[in-house]
C-alpha cells in the first residue's frame, strides 16, 4: 500500500496524468454507450464525470490540481463550438426556409430557460452569487462562464450547472420528444440545442444529421441571445 501511495504521488506531479485520466474516463463512457445500443440514459459524459469524481475522491486530489492537468480539454471547448459552423453551412438552405419559426422558438426557449431557473431558485430563497450563476446555465460553457463573471456569479458553479443541464437534456430529450410525437428533425434538433447546448448537440448528431445541424444552430444563437437577455432577466429577481 505504501509503494502504491509513493507511485501515485510521483505520477500526480505530472500534468499529463489528469489529461490521460479524462480521456480514459470518456473512452470507458463511450464504450458503455455503444455497448448499450446508444441508449440516451447511458450518457458517456455522465459516466466519465462519475468516474473522475470517484478517482479524485479516492485519491484525495483537489479539483485545482486536476484542472491544471486537464485544462487542455477546457481549451478545446472554443474550437469545438466554432467547428459546428460546417454542418450549419451545409444545412443553410433549410435554415433559411425556417427562419421565422426558428426565431420564435429561440426567443421562447432562451427566455424560458433563464427565467424558469431563476424563478424556481428565487422561490426557494436563493440569492446573490448563486442566483447570478444560474442565469446562463443553458448557454454553451465558454459563453455561460463569461456571462456569469459579468453578472457577479461563480464561473465554477456555472460550469457545473451547464454540464448538469447538458447531461439532463441529452438523456431526456429523445424519450420526451418521442412522447410528444414531434417528428420534425429540425424542431427536435433546435429544441435540444437551445435547452442542452453542446452535450445535447452532440447527442442530436448521434440521432440524426439534420437534428444535429439545427441543434448547433440553436446552441449558437441561444448563446448570443442568453448573453444579451440574462442581465435583464436576472434584474427581475434581484
Amino acid at each position: 500500500m505504501t509503494d502504491f501511495a509513493e507511485i501515485w504521488t510521483y505520477l500526480a506531479r505530472g500534468p499529463l496524468l489528469w489529461l490521460t485520466a479524462t480521456l480514459a474516463a470518456y473512452s470507458v463512457g463511450d464504450a458503455l454507450f455503444r455497448a448499450s445500443g446508444r441508449k440516451p440514459y447511458v450518457n458517456a459524459v455522465l459516466i466519465s464525470v462519475v468516474l473522475l469524481a470517484l478517482l479524485l475522491w479516492a485519491t484525495g486530489t483537489p479539483y485545482p490540481t486536476y484542472f491544471e492537468g486537464a485544462q487542455f480539454v477546457h481549451f478545446l471547448l472554443g474550437p469545438a463550438t466554432v467547428s459546428l459552423a460546417l454542418p450549419l453551412w451545409e444545412a443553410l438552405p433549410r435554415l433559411r426556409r425556417a427562419a421565422l419559426p426558428i426565431l420564435a422558438a429561440l426567443l421562447a426557449g432562451s427566455a424560458t430557460a433563464a427565467g424558469s431557473a431563476l424563478a424556481i431558485a428565487h422561490a426557494f430563497g436563493v440569492t446573490g452569487e448563486t442566483l447570478a450563476s444560474l442565469a446562463a446555465k443553458s448557454a454553451t460553457a465558454p459563453v455561460a462562464i463569461g456571462v456569469a463573471e459579468a453578472l457577479g456569479g461563480s464561473p465554477t458553479l456555472t460550469a457545473v450547472l451547464v454540464i448538469l443541464t447538458g447531461i439532463t437534456g441529452a438523456i431526456v430529450a429523445t424519450p420526451l420528444l418521442n412522447a410528444l410525437r414531434i417528428r420534425d428533425w429540425r424542431a427536435r434538433g433546435l429544441a435540444v440545442g437551445v435547452a442542452a447546448h453542446g452535450i445535447g448537440t452532440a447527442r442530436a448528431f448521434q440521432v440524426n444529421p439534420t437534428a444535429g445541424a439545427f441543434a448547433g444552430l440553436g446552441m449558437g444563437l441561444n448563446a448570443i441571445l442568453t448573453a444579451l437577455i440574462a442581465p435583464y432577466v436576472l434584474s427581475i429577481f434581484l
